[in-house]
């Protein structure tokens, strides 16, 4: 295991390049993960590991997982310098580069009774991690991301879904190959729209193969959208309330629709 004790360091220079900017990580084909329980749902998402930066004093903790790799793909990281290039302040110990994956619809492959979550115009890496994460939980089957604003592989995004966008099938398109695609293959379109025939999230019966459609929070869906869905959904609230954060109102929806999708195929 190679010891690195200066910023200077090339292994140093392209992991701290790969953190800060997008354009280096597409250039690469490479993104960084920080954190033991996102590097193990990488590794479970069959992601290939480049190399491993420790801090040093805990090469044995983290002996599981460096067992993985061969020596020369390791580096012990001086305490100083691990703080420096960490996004945590240090406080996860282990950090790694790894290759990314192609996520075209090309690649996304769903079932007949698949139900997936659809998200328009996402801006913030930390929403695109939390509905990742809530999609996983509530066990959904994939995610595409429609015309995106921010990078997949950005940390902050990694971060928040904890490391849950490693194991979900997501794809990545323009708004109208993603619309073509769900028409294509037959999905029900949901969306989540306040229209005039729009009915309450807990009041449909929800249709498989269903693709569940949200907006972002600044610019909601667009008229391609409108045009496409097979039935709006809104949530109804408080009339000194006109709207809610995008992971809430996601996670309201997907755990109802995967309900009462259960509860269909009970009977």
């Amino acid at each position: 295991m190679k010891y690195l004790s200066s910023y200077k360091n090339p292994e140093i220079k392209l992991l701290r390049l790969l953190s800060k900017k997008s354009k280096e990580r597409k250039k690469h084909f490479l993104f960084v993960i920080e954190g033991l329980r996102e590097l193990k749902r990488a590794l479970d998402g069959n992601y290939t590991i480049n190399s491993i930066f420790i801090e040093e004093g805990y090469e044995i903790e983290f002996a599981n997982i460096t067992k993985k790799l061969s020596e020369s793909d390791q580096y012990l990281v001086s305490k100083n310098v691990f703080e420096q290039i960490s996004f945590r302040s240090g406080s996860e110990k282990i950090m790694a580069i790894a290759q990314s994956k192609e996520h075209y619809l090309d690649l996304f492959n769903p079932k007949k009774n698949d139900l997936i979550l659809v998200i328009e115009a996402p801006e913030k890496p930390g929403n695109i991690g939390a509905l990742l994460r809530t999609a996983a939980a509530a066990e959904f089957d994939g995610v595409i991301i429609a015309n995106p604003k921010t990078d997949f592989y950005n940390p902050n995004c990694i971060r928040s879904s904890l490391g849950c966008l490693f194991l979900l099938p997501t794809a990545i398109a323009s708004t109208e190959e993603v619309v073509k695609y769900l028409i294509k293959k037959e999905f029900f379109i949901a969306t989540a729209a306040i229209q005039e025939d729009a009915i309450p999230y807990n009041k449909f019966n929800y249709k498989t193969p269903c693709a569940l459609v949200m907006g972002a929070e600044s610019s909601g869906l667009g008229a391609k959208w409108f045009e496409a869905s097979n039935q709006h959904l809104i949530i109804p609230m408080s009339k000194y309330v006109d709207s809610l954060n995008l992971s809430v109102s996601a996670g309201i929806l997907m755990y109802e629709a995967k309900a009462k999708i259960i509860e269909q195929q009970k009977h």
